[in-house]
């Protein structure tokens, strides 16, 4: 098993708890590339449910929710809510 693969399964046990997945989204934010939050966020979906599971939560298609958190995606604040609400997570505003 390569190194990348034994990564990726760990890192898909720790998104499960909330806390982790939370600190994970947390540091995704720091980058200044929007596509780093929306890639750690399809982690997230991946790890909290999967992404047809998500996408009935959050009364999307699998496609938009596919679109939404590509690279290219470009949520809407309702939408990222509904996605984060859908793995049990919310935004939350501190100061720094």
């Amino acid at each position: 098993m390569k190194i990348e693969n034994k990564h990726n399964d760990w890192l898909f046990e720790q998104l499960k708890d909330a806390e982790f997945a939370a600190d994970f989204l947390n540091a995704a934010s720091e980058d200044d590339d929007p596509a780093t939050y929306l890639s750690a966020l399809r982690k997230v979906v991946d790890a909290r449910g999967g992404m047809a599971t998500i996408a009935e939560k959050t009364e999307l298609s699998r496609e938009t929710l596919y679109r939404t958190l590509s690279k290219r995606g470009n949520p809407t604040i309702k939408t990222l809510v509904r996605i984060l609400k859908a793995t049990g997570l919310k935004i939350e505003v501190t100061a720094h």
